[in-house]
């Protein structure tokens, strides 16, 4: 693979940020552009705990993914202070996401703003990420191909990037969003097209914030226990693009999952197989 680091800047206007990194799809890491939210000093661990700590939450292992029954269901459902508790405790591959804890703490909808750096910002859909230490984001796009931005918030999270026309190179399996490989142990003799994977890499600091171009592949492994906030930012095209990425997920992709199972995930992985034979060739 081929990793550049992406680039951190501060003090960026509007206009330059839309003529060099937005219209060209060139991801930048922010290092102030929320530095004066309150969220930045007030969302701690204690405070989540002590406000909202009673609120039961979804959480996922990683292993969500993986065929059969369980496929993209939750691992168990917990008391969100006692996740908190156990991702602050030391090394777990449970996640919290797909889960709008907005709509249970209102409060903290006051903590923070859409930034003016562009517009287009969709403001009914905050999400909030945590994950423990060692945690892990598989290689995917997002299903509703928004243009993000991710403020990270504590503790550090790696970042991997790949362009969306590097799909065929990461063993995209058809009718998702989603790549095969796994970047916390690539697997060169199962997946040799990946050596020719050209993206981007960072590592998130407390307070710096990602900005990730729609379609972009993206791979996360929580270094430590942390978490994130995501704006979107939407256009009419990758509006009616996620619509359709949505459509087959859930009607393609689950209701085979339902049928068959095992052996669906099987033929989604031959089929990726295929496709990454074919631009080695």
């Amino acid at each position: 693979m081929k990793l550049k680091e992406i680039e951190r800047v501060s003090g960026l206007t509007k206009r330059d940020f839309e003529e060099v990194y937005l219209k060209k799809s060139i991801p930048v890491v922010f290092t102030d552009l929320v530095k004066d939210w309150p969220a930045t000093e007030k969302w701690t661990f204690d405070w989540l705990k002590s406000t909202h700590g009673k609120l039961q939450v979804p959480v996922y292992d990683n292993d969500f993914r993986k065929p059969g029954k369980d496929y993209l269901t939750p691992k168990r459902t917990m008391a969100f202070g006692d996740y908190l508790d156990e991702i602050q405790g030391g090394p777990t591959d449970l996640r919290m996401f797909l889960y709008n804890i907005f709509k249970h703490a209102p409060d903290m909808v006051n903590d923070f703003s859409m930034p003016d750096i562009t517009d287009g910002w969709l403001k009914t859909f905050p999400m909030m990420f945590f994950g423990g230490q060692g945690a892990r984001v598989d290689l995917h796009y997002d299903l509703d191909c928004a243009t993000i931005f991710i403020t990270q918030f504590q503790k550090r999270k790696k970042v991997v990037l790949f362009p969306y026309d590097q799909g065929d190179f990461l063993y995209q399996h058809p009718f998702t969003v989603q790549s095969e490989v796994r970047l916390d142990q690539p697997d060169f003799e199962k997946h040799p097209a990946l050596k020719l994977a050209a993206g981007y890499e960072t590592t998130l600091e407390h307070g710096e914030t990602l900005f990730m171009p729609h379609l972009f592949w993206h791979y996360m492994n929580y270094v430590e226990g942390s978490f994130s906030l995501s704006l979107r930012r939407h256009s009419l095209y990758t509006r009616s693009r996620g619509s359709w990425n949505i459509a087959r997920h859930f009607v393609v992709d689950k209701s085979m999952n339902y049928v068959l199972g095992h052996k669906w995930g099987d033929m989604k992985a031959s089929m990726a197989q295929k496709r990454a034979q074919s631009v080695l060739a």
